[in-house]
């Protein structure tokens, strides 16, 4: 966002009471903006701000240069959540796939044909350039992220535009489960701790354990009266859900926004203390646009999530 004065005004009115920044969007002229930055609010204490900083020493032992920085600052802003206490919630928005690389179409010396070469090179090269750097960044804070869960024990969110699908490979890493060379057990136990879940997955699983429990009641009450029968089509396309894209370019959807979960909001973990009850996102200002309202809307859909207390 550009203004973070604004924004920190409204979200206070919806009873945000508790908003942090760690960066400033460039002023260019008066009331004209560019680089925007990310920002928290919260409903309960942000005990402690940090913009994350990546590992200069691991960026040049993977090939980055030495200056590597983030195209935008992250923020790690530590939550007093209740019944949980002291939560990292990171804040991203990774580097776009805007090509790095603009080429120089005002050269007078340059063909017509020339001219579109140029433009083709450009945007192979520049792409793969933000391609890189969007997976370098995810890179770093996952490691920052790991030594951060290794040192105080606290949850983990990482929410934000990440610019990709989690699918492709670019940014997989966030969510990885396999580790090498160790055992199942320790395996399966440090993976759970130090790694993230998609919030759409957690969702998704709780309502699949929910609908197998309400076939079960189901098909024990028809036990005593009659032959048990299979869930009916519509009982199974409760429990199955499409995911709604987050984002519109011409006749293409993609999900690019997505908020990660550590273990302690993953029903099927046995300490979990939260589970992901509800997945919606908003998308009226995309679908069904109307300007005096939207004019100044988000060109990206609004993940909301749900979280409710395990008994």
């Amino acid at each position: 966002m550009f203004s973070p004065d604004s924004l920190k005004e409204l979200v206070n009115a919806q009873g945000y009471a508790h908003f942090e920044v760690v960066d400033q969007p460039e002023i260019i002229d008066d009331f004209i903006y560019k680089r925007p930055v990310v920002a928290i609010a919260s409903r309960y204490p942000i005990v402690d701000i940090h913009a994350v900083k990546p590992n200069i020493e691991l960026a040049a032992t993977i090939g980055l240069a030495d200056d590597f920085t983030f195209s935008r600052k992250i923020l790690r802003a530590t939550v007093d959540i209740p019944h949980m206490g002291h939560c990292d919630c990171y804040v991203v928005h990774f580097k776009s796939k805007r090509s790095m690389i603009e080429p120089d179409e005002r050269n007078q010396k340059l063909s017509p044909e020339k001219t579109i070469i140029e433009s083709l090179k450009a945007n192979v090269a520049g792409g793969w350039g933000s391609t890189i750097k969007r997976g370098s960044e995810a890179t770093l804070l996952m490691i920052d992220m790991i030594e951060r869960r290794e040192a105080t024990g606290y949850p983990m969110v990482l929410m934000g535009d990440f610019n990709n699908t989690l699918a492709d490979g670019v940014l997989s890493h966030l969510t990885t489960n396999t580790l090498r060379f160790v055992s199942a057990i320790d395996r399966d136990a440090y993976l759970a701790k130090y790694c993230l879940n998609d919030a759409w997955d957690l969702f998704q699983a709780v309502r699949f354990n929910e609908g197998n429990e309400s076939n079960d009641e189901i098909e024990i009450e028809e036990v005593s009266l009659e032959p048990a029968i299979e869930p009916s089509q519509e009982q199974s396309q409760e429990v199955t859900q499409t995911r709604t894209p987050t984002h519109y370019f011409g006749a293409d959807s993609s999900v690019l926004d997505y908020i990660l979960f550590s273990c302690e909001f993953d029903a099927s973990y046995h300490d979990s203390l939260y589970q992901v009850s509800d997945y919606h996102t908003y998308d009226r200002h995309l679908i069904n646009p109307i300007f005096d309202r939207d004019g100044e809307s988000t060109d990206h859909g609004i993940v909301l999530i749900t979280l409710t207390l395990r008994s």
